[in-house]
């Protein structure tokens, strides 16, 4: 039995932002409702132990909330500072526990992590993702995404060995190609990344879908289910939205049992 996790559901900035006062940011400051800390995952399994996607700046209090102390292996979808700022945190952990951190990144994230942190290679070995890898009964891909005016970013498939059960995390991706879409296509659970409900801006300046674009792609894909991350302060979990059956918002701490 596999169990997923939702430790975080925020945008690069999460909810609230600092500088902001609009209803969603004050309400977040009040009552937690719309608290978002940025976008992570856990993953508990038997054989695999505690996999980790993505370590952002509040990787130390999604730790906190999971009760953990550490983890096993963490998967790392780009270097954005949202998806690696807490590298640094992680590595102390690791040097303090004396206990190496292992961490599968696809090999130009790794050289970008790298680049910018180059002393967390005393504390953690960095294995390239570009080629499938198993962990546990999983079998887990990933392959390269656009980002829009971001760039790029990479998303991750699992696949069951035994009961056959697929589902991907993609959490930062626009304008996808009909090849980048293919492993998302018949899963029975997609955890995916829409920052607003209906993005204003030009779509030239954007780097993630929008609720709206989503329910139009995954009704092509048909995900058995499908969860919504990455979330602005432009949605209201206070509101009701118009969202397909097999559609929610991700919430943190809710937890899938495989």
């Amino acid at each position: 039995m596999t169990r997923l996790l939702i430790r975080g559901t925020g945008d690069s900035m999460g909810v609230p932002r600092v500088y902001c006062e609009c209803t969603v940011c004050e309400e977040a400051r009040i009552t937690n409702e719309n608290r978002r800390l940025r976008s992570s995952m856990q993953i508990e399994d038997p054989d695999a132990g505690t996999i980790w996607i993505d370590c952002g700046p509040d990787w130390a209090k999604q730790m906190e909330a999971a009760k953990l102390h550490t983890v096993d292996t963490m998967l790392i979808t780009h270097a954005h500072f949202d998806h690696i700022g807490g590298l640094v945190e992680w590595a102390d952990t690791c040097r303090w526990l004396k206990k190496r951190g292992i961490a599968y990144a696809p090999s130009e994230v790794i050289n970008e992590i790298n680049e910018r942190f180059p002393w967390l290679q005393n504390q953690i070995s960095f294995h390239s993702f570009d080629q499938p890898i198993q962990l546990g009964q999983w079998i887990a891909s990933s392959w390269r995404v656009n980002h829009g005016k971001n760039g790029y970013a990479y998303a991750f498939r699992f696949e069951h060995t035994i009961n056959g059960y697929k589902w991907a995390y993609c959490s930062d991706s626009i304008g996808l190609t009909e090849q980048q879409q293919e492993p998302l296509y018949g899963l029975d659970l997609l955890v995916f990344g829409t920052s607003f409900y209906h993005e204003p801006f030009a779509y030239e300046t954007r780097s993630v879908y929008d609720v709206l674009e989503a329910i139009e792609l995954t009704g092509k894909w048909e995900a058995k289910r499908t969860l919504l991350t990455h979330m602005s302060h432009d949605i209201d979990f206070r509101k009701s939205y118009a969202l397909p059956e097999r559609m929610e918002f991700a919430r943190t701490g809710m937890s899938i049992t495989i």
